[in-house]
C-alpha cells in the first residue's frame, strides 16, 4: 500500500515536472526565434555597417590623398614664399634699388593668370559642349537601341506567328488533302457514272433521231399522197380552221382573275371607307351638325357620298361573275367574255359617281377654306387637295375609256382590231400607275393637311379620331393601287398575248369557233376515255437496275466459273479415285471382320470345353451362348447397321453396314457417293465464295493504290511546300541573327566611345583641376608679392 502511494505521488511530481519543463520549453522556443530574429537584424545592420565603413575607408582615403597632394602643394607655396621674403630682404637691403623687375614679372604673372583664366572658360565650354553632345548621342543611341530592341521584338513576334501561320497551314492544307481526295473519289464516280449515262443518252439520241427520220419520211410521204393541199399557207383558208384548245391559258387566266379579284375586294373595301369618312368629315368640319346646321352645299355633298354603296358594291359583284364565267372547260378571249361587259358598265357608272361629286368636293374645301381660323397654310393644302381630287377623277374617267373599249368585242367582233388590243392593256397599266401616284399625293397632301389641323384650338377629339380613319382608308388605297399597278404591269404579257387563233394566223377567235372548240374538246376527251386501258405492270427500276447489275457481274465472272468447274471436276476424278479404293478397303474389312468372327467361335468352344464338367452348366453354358448370340443377331437387326468411322483428305465418312441380305456393296457405295457429292457441294460453293472474295479485295486493293498514288502526290507536294516554309524560316532566322550581330557590333561600338569620351573627360578634368590650383597658387604668390 505505502510503495502504491509512492508511486503515485512520484507520477504527480514527474508530471508536474513535465508541465513545468513543457512550459519552459515554449518559452525557450519563443526566445530562440527571438533571438534568431534579432540575430538576422543584426546581421543586416552589420552589413549595412561594414559597406558604410568601407564608404568611409574609401572617403579617408580620397581625403588622405587629397590632403597630401594639398600637403605638398601648401609647402611649394612655402618654399616660394620663404624665396618671395628672402628676395623682398634683399631688396630692402639695397635700398631704393628700382621695382620695374617686380612690376614685370607681376605683369607677366597676371598675363599668364589672364590666360590661364580664359582658356579654363574655353574648356569648361568646351567639357560642357562635349558633355551635352555625349548626352545627346547617349539618348540618340539608347532611343535607337529602344527601337532596335523593339524591331527585334516585332521580328520576333512575326517569326512566331509565320511559324504558328505555317502551321495552321499545313494543318488545314492535311484536311483540305483529305477532303480533296475524298471529293476526287466521289467526283471519279460520278464521272464514270456521267460517261455511263451519256452513252446511254447518245444512243438513245441516235435511235430517236432514226425515229424521227423515219416517221418524218413517213409523215411527208403520207401528206403528199393524202393531202391535197396546204390551208395554213393562205390566211383566209386558215381562218376557217378550228383552233386547239389552250389548257395552260384557262389555267393562267383563272389565276390572274383570281388574284384580280382579291385586288378588286381591297380596292371595293378602301373606297367605301374612303366615302364614309368623307362624309362623317363633312358633318363635323367645319360646321359641326350636332351644334349647328351644316350648309346646304355640304348637306347636299353628304347626300351623294351616303350613297356611294350603291355606285361601289357592283364593281365587286360584276368582277366576282366575270371569275366564275372563267372555267377549264370554257374559252377565254375578249371576244367571248360578256361578263366583261357587265363590269366595264359598272365601272363607267362608278365614273360617273366620282365626275358628279367632284364639283361638291371642290366646293366643300372652299368653304373650310373660307372658316375664321383657316390659316394661309391650310389654304394651300386644301388648294393641293382639290387638284389632287381633280387628277384622280380625271384618272378614272381614262381607265373607264380603256375598260369600255376591252369590253367592245364581246359585242361587236370587228369592233377593235387584234392589233390596238395590246396598246390598250399597255395605256391602262401606264393610268393604273398614274391613278397610285395621285393617290399617293393625295393621301400626302391630307396627312400634311391633318398635322396643320391638330395644331389648331377649336378642333374636337372627334374630328381628330374622323381625320385618322379618313388616312388609314387612303394609306389602304394608296397601297391597294400599287398592288393592282404591280399586278397588271407583271402579267401585261399575258393579257397582250393571243391565247386562242390557228396555227400560223393571228386573226382573232369567233364565238361560233370556240362553241365548235369546246365541242371538239369534249370529244377528244370522250375518245380517249374509251380507248384508255391499264398499262400492264413492269418491273420497277430499282429491281432492274439490280438485275442489272447481277448480269453484268455474272457475264464478268463467268471465265472464272469455268475455271472452278474445270477444277471442280479435277477433284471429282480424284474423289472417284479415293471411293474405289475406300471400296476395296472394305471389302478387306470385311474379309477380316469374318475371321475374327470364327476365331471368336474357335475360343468360346475350346473354353466350353476346357470348363467340360456336368452336363447342366455345359447346356446352361450352351444356353446362354445361344441367347447372347440371339440377343446379338436381334440388336443387329433392330438397328439394322453399325457405324463404322473413315476419315480421308476430303473429309469424314461414317458408314453403317446393313444386313447381308440387304446388299453391303450397293449401300455402301450410294453413302459414299452421296457423302462425296455433298462435300463437292460444299468444296464448290467456298470456292466460289473465296473468289467473289478475291474479286472484291482485288478491286479494293485497286483502289486502295489509286489512293495510295493520290496520297503519295499529295504528300510530295506538301513536302515541297514544308521546305519552302522551313526555308522561309532559315531566312527570317539568319537575317534576325544578321540584324542581332550588327546590333550588339554597334552597342559595343557606342560602350568603347563612350569609355573614350570617359577618359577624355577625366583627363580634361584633372587638367581643369591642375590649372585651377596653378592660378590659386599665382594669385597667392601675387597677394603676397
Amino acid at each position: 500500500m505505502a510503495n502504491v502511494t509512492d508511486l503515485q505521488t512520484k507520477y504527480s511530481k514527474l508530471a508536474q515536472e513535465y508541465s513545468k519543463l513543457r512550459a519552459q520549453n515554449q518559452v525557450l522556443k519563443k526566445a530562440v526565434v527571438d533571438e534568431q530574429a534579432n540575430s538576422a537584424s543584426l546581421k543586416d545592420q552589420l552589413k549595412q555597417r561594414d559597406q558604410s565603413l568601407r564608404k568611409q575607408e574609401q572617403e579617408m582615403d580620397s581625403l588622405s590623398f587629397r590632403n597630401q597632394q594639398l600637403a605638398k602643394r601648401v609647402e611649394l607655396l612655402q618654399e616660394e614664399l620663404a624665396a618671395c621674403e628672402v628676395k623682398s630682404k634683399k631688396g630692402k637691403g639695397k635700398g631704393d634699388s628700382p621695382l620695374q623687375p617686380g612690376l614685370q614679372t607681376q605683369s607677366v604673372f597676371n598675363e599668364d593668370l589672364q590666360k590661364k583664366i580664359e582658356e579654363n572658360e574655353r574648356l569648361h565650354i568646351q567639357f560642357y559642349e562635349a558633355d551635352e553632345q555625349h548626352r545627346k548621342k547617349e539618348a540618340e543611341l539608347r532611343a535607337r537601341l529602344q527601337k532596335l530592341e523593339g524591331d527585334a521584338e516585332e521580328h520576333q513576334a512575326v517569326v512566331d506567328g509565320l511559324t504558328t501561320k505555317y502551321v495552321e497551314t499545313i494543318e488545314r492544307l492535311q484536311s483540305d488533302k483529305a477532303r480533296l481526295e475524298l471529293k476526287t473519289q466521289t467526283l471519279e464516280r460520278e464521272a464514270k457514272d456521267c460517261r455511263m449515262r451519256t452513252e446511254e443518252c447518245q444512243q438513245q439520241l441516235r435511235r430517236c433521231q432514226s425515229e424521227l427520220s423515219r416517221q418524218v419520211k413517213q409523215s411527208s410521204s403520207v401528206i403528199q399522197e393524202k393531202v391535197p393541199f396546204n390551208d395554213t399557207k393562205f390566211s383566209d383558208y386558215n381562218s376557217l380552221n378550228v383552233p386547239s384548245h389552250n389548257r395552260r391559258h384557262q389555267l393562267k387566266a383563272r389565276d390572274v382573275t383570281s388574284q384580280a379579284l382579291s385586288f378588286i375586294q381591297d380596292l371595293v373595301a378602301a373606297l367605301l371607307n374612303f366615302h364614309t369618312y368623307t362624309e362623317q368629315r363633312v358633318h363635323i368640319y367645319p360646321l359641326d351638325s350636332s351644334i349647328e346646321p351644316i350648309s346646304p352645299l355640304n348637306q347636299k355633298f353628304s347626300q351623294y357620298l351616303h350613297e356611294n354603296a350603291a355606285y361601289v358594291r357592283p364593281l365587286e359583284d360584276s368582277f366576282l361573275q366575270l371569275y366564275q364565267s372563267i372555267t377549264e372547260d370554257t374559252v377565254t378571249v375578249l371576244e367571248t367574255v360578256v361578263t366583261l361587259r357587265n363590269f366595264a358598265e359598272n365601272f363607267s357608272s362608278y365614273t360617273h359617281f366620282l365626275l358628279k361629286i367632284l364639283p361638291y368636293q371642290l366646293k366643300s374645301l372652299e368653304e373650310e377654306c373660307e372658316a375664321p381660323l383657316c390659316t394661309a397654310a391650310l389654304m394651300a393644302k386644301n388648294r393641293e387637295l382639290q387638284s389632287d381630287m381633280k387628277k384622280v377623277t380625271t384618272v378614272f374617267e381614262k381607265m373607264q375609256k380603256y375598260i369600255s373599249l376591252l369590253a367592245l368585242p364581246c359585242v361587236r367582233q370587228d369592233a377593235m382590231p387584234q392589233s390596238s388590243t395590246s396598246a390598250v392593256f399597255t395605256q391602262l397599266a401606264a393610268n393604273l400607275h398614274s391613278l397610285h401616284d395621285a393617290i399617293k399625293e393625295m393621301s400626302k397632301h391630307y396627312n400634311q393637311k391633318a398635322g396643320i389641323e391638330q395644331e389648331l384650338p377649336t378642333v374636337t377629339q372627334k374630328l381628330c379620331t374622323t381625320t385618322e380613319c379618313l388616312l388609314g382608308s387612303l394609306g389602304s388605297l394608296t397601297s391597294i393601287t400599287g398592288k393592282i399597278a404591280t399586278f397588271f404591269s407583271n402579267n401585261l404579257d399575258f393579257f397582250t398575248s393571243p391565247g386562242y387563233s390557228p396555227r400560223g394566223c393571228t386573226v382573232s377567235l369567233n364565238p361560233l369557233q370556240a362553241e365548235s372548240m369546246l365541242a371538239n374538246k369534249k370529244k377528244a376527251a370522250a375518245y380517249i376515255h374509251t380507248i384508255k386501258t391499264a398499262r400492264p405492270q413492269s418491273v420497277p427500276y430499282r429491281e432492274a437496275l439490280s438485275n442489272r447489275r447481277i448480269l453484268t457481274s455474272s457475264t464478268e465472272s463467268r471465265e472464272g466459273l469455268t475455271q472452278q468447274v474445270q477444277q471442280s471436276q479435277e477433284k471429282i476424278a480424284r474423289l472417284e479415285q479415293e471411293k474405289e479404293h475406300w471400296l476395296l478397303e472394305a471389302q478387306l474389312g470385311k474379309v477380316r471382320l469374318e475371321k475374327e468372327n470364327q476365331r471368336i467361335a474357335d475360343l468360346e468352344a475350346q473354353l466350353a470345353a476346357a470348363l467340360g464338367g456336368s452336363q447342366s452348366s455345359q447346356t446352361a453354358a450352351d444356353g446362354r451362348l445361344a441367347q447372347s448370340h440371339e440377343e446379338a443377331e436381334t440388336l443387329q437387326k433392330a438397328t439394322g447397321k453399325e457405324t463404322t468411322l473413315c476419315t480421308s483428305l476430303v473429309g469424314m465418312l461414317c458408314t453403317t453396314p446393313t444386313n447381308e441380305h440387304v446388299g453391303d456393296e450397293e449401300s455402301r457405295e450410294q453413302l459414299i457417293k452421296t457423302h462425296y457429292m455433298a462435300r463437292v457441294g460444299e468444296l464448290t460453293t467456298q470456292l466460289q465464295i473465296s473468289d467473289s472474295k478475291a474479286v472484291h479485295f482485288h478491286s479494293e486493293c485497286r483502289a486502295l493504290a489509286k489512293r495510295l498514288t493520290i496520297a503519295e502526290k499529295a504528300r510530295e507536294t506538301l513536302s515541297e511546300e514544308v521546305k519552302l516554309a522551313n526555308e522561309n524560316i532559315t531566312r527570317l532566322q539568319d537575317e534576325l541573327t544578321t540584324t542581332k550581330r550588327s546590333y550588339e557590333d554597334q552597342l559595343s561600338m557606342m560602350s568603347d566611345h563612350l569609355c573614350s569620351m570617359n577618359e577624355t573627360l577625366s583627363k580634361q578634368r584633372e587638367e581643369i583641376d591642375t590649372l585651377k590650383l596653378g592660378g590659386k597658387a599665382n594669385a597667392k604668390k601675387n597677394k603676397s608679392r
